[in-house]
């Protein structure tokens, strides 16, 4: 099972306990709880119940098997991709005025939750050169989910090297009226939130998917 390292890293093999707390560490170490108006013990509190909801977790060839996800409800976006660290460069986007325009679009149904976990995630590298408008019945067809924009975030603050050791990806779970697709990227040597149009394929971002999500309350 692919799995992170004490940074994020792929390839060194965590149990999921370890890597539940690998990743609630990093969010603390963020701090998210600041950015939540919440003291640190309070958003343990609010997270550490996702623990009981892991089950053994296996993954595809180039999945992640898990992913805690703090939902913008909590944690804002800009605030969150603000704490990107992709050796040494903090995250930015220039979505500000737009990006919680972006909703889950229909077929993704996302907890009510604050947070949640994502099972099984992909960055697409068989979606790769893909439109995304093409990659997206592609994934249903498999059974599978497109992120939604908190979910790319997640990856991206939980898995720094996920450029390097993956491909960029689009988030094509979340869409407004425009013909914009959220998306993930190094640019200007910094991670970047920014968009690409969905009929148009590129070589370096694939489209992202996850086997499921789990929320506290049973969803």
């Amino acid at each position: 099972m692919d799995s992170f390292g004490a940074a994020g890293d792929l390839g060194v093999a965590l149990s999921a306990n370890e890597e539940f707390a690998r990743q609630l560490q990093n969010l603390l170490d963020k701090g998210y709880p600041t950015l939540a108006g919440a003291s640190a013990d309070e958003f343990t509190s609010l997270v550490e119940p996702l623990r009981d909801l892991l089950d053994g977790e296996t993954t595809s060839d180039d999945g992640v098997p898990f992913l805690i996800v703090v939902a913008r409800s909590l944690v804002g976006t800009v605030g969150a991709v603000e704490q990107f660290d992709v050796r040494g460069k903090r995250g930015f986007t220039e979505m500000a005025d737009e990006i919680d325009g972006y909703q889950p679009i229909d077929g993704v149904d996302v907890p009510a939750d604050p947070a949640y976990l994502l099972v099984d995630v992909s960055t697409g590298k068989d979606t790769l050169n893909v439109r995304p408008n093409d990659a997206l019945p592609t994934i249903t067809a498999a059974g599978r989910t497109p992120l939604t924009v908190d979910e790319g975030v997640a990856l991206v603050t939980q898995c720094p090297d996920v450029f390097a050791a993956r491909n960029a990806f689009q988030a094509l779970g979340s869409r407004n009226a425009s013909k914009r697709v959220p998306s993930f990227w190094m640019s200007k040597g910094a991670p970047r939130l920014g968009w690409c149009w969905a009929g148009n394929p590129h070589t370096w971002l694939g489209a992202a998917s996850a086997a499921a999500r789990r929320g506290p309350d049973g969803s």
